[in-house]
């Protein structure tokens, strides 16, 4: 079984302010603001939401393969995922562009001021899900608009399952263009904010979406996930984190577990509570492709934390 993430690849570069940003800026001088901030501690991570899906979806066992397009500055994404096995035979190279960059300076306040580059990104319609063979199951996340689109259209055409997954993408897209990707997909998934936003740009309540797909997934942070079908809604508990490090990419990881219970045929509750676990344990990690582990180690921690294995 083949899982084709579609999606960005993405470089992120995070860089600490050891300061507040509003100690440096000047509420009433906004309008003309050239500000500059010493940042002596920086990293750069593996991101892009197809990269951290396909990357934690390989860690449970599955077969990911993310389908996106990178740009010249891409070997280093190449090296990293080549020693974690994943395929990237659905990865295409646009030469004369960069891969896409998020630029993100963190203050002692964990405030954010990022900074985000497309790159290649702009050119994933270039890539086709038709082309792609022995998927079993899909996703359709954050990309370029007509590749999103796209990619849509054609997991429908060939019959393929999918997962819509909005995210941060969602102001790319009005009202009629989001009822359309609900009424191709067989599955949506979005956090408590997203789901609000998505009823009220398509104007249909949370009824009206789930009578459209076989489950409509929310995430609700630490207060876990509600998974509602047509027949029944399933109130997920939280998996509990031993710490907290950093929780860039946790709905990722969360994703992955619904890709990889969802294509083994679990039940919904199992699924949910794979996916909060999936991502409590992303959350003890700094960065979003920093966690290790195998199916054995997640099923033993799936069995402490729900009394049951999988």
């Amino acid at each position: 079984m083949s899982a084709l993430i579609c999606g960005s690849l993405a470089f992120d570069t995070i860089m600490v302010f050891p300061d507040q940003f509003k100690n440096h800026i000047l509420p009433d001088k906004v309008h003309i603001l050239n500000v500059s901030f010493l940042v002596p501690a920086m990293r750069r991570e593996f991101g892009g939401c197809a990269g951290n899906i396909a990357y934690n979806l390989k860690l449970l066992g599955g077969n990911p393969v993310p389908m996106a397009t990178v740009g010249q500055d891409f070997g280093p994404y190449r090296e990293h995922f080549a020693q974690c096995g994943i395929d990237m035979s659905q990865l295409k190279v646009i030469d004369d562009m960069f891969t896409p960059q998020a630029f993100i300076t963190t203050d002692h306040d964990n405030n954010q001021i990022t900074a985000f580059h497309p790159g290649a990104m702009a050119r994933s319609y270039e890539n086709h899900v038709r082309d792609v063979p022995g998927v079993t199951i899909g996703i359709v996340s954050p990309d370029g608009r007509e590749g999103m689109i796209q990619n849509a259209a054609e997991f429908r055409e060939c019959g393929i399952p999918f997962i819509f997954d909005p995210g941060q993408a969602m102001p790319l897209f009005n009202g009629p263009e989001l009822r359309d990707f609900i009424e191709q997909a067989d599955f949506v998934v979005v956090n408590d904010y997203e789901s609000n936003l998505l009823q009220q740009r398509t104007g249909w309540d949370e009824k009206q979406i789930v009578s459209r797909v076989k489950a409509y997934i929310t995430t609700k942070g630490p207060k876990g996930a509600v998974i509602h079908t047509p027949e029944k809604s399933y109130d997920i508990p939280p998996a509990h984190e031993r710490r907290v490090t950093d929780p860039t990419g946790c709905g990722d990881a969360f994703r992955a577990g619904l890709l990889f219970g969802i294509e083994n045929g679990y039940d919904w509750l199992t699924i949910g509570r794979m996916g909060n676990l999936m991502g409590a344990l992303k959350v003890e990690h700094p960065g979003t492709q920093n966690q290790c582990f195998d199916f054995a180690q997640f099923n033993e921690e799936f069995k402490q934390q729900f009394g049951y294995s999988l």
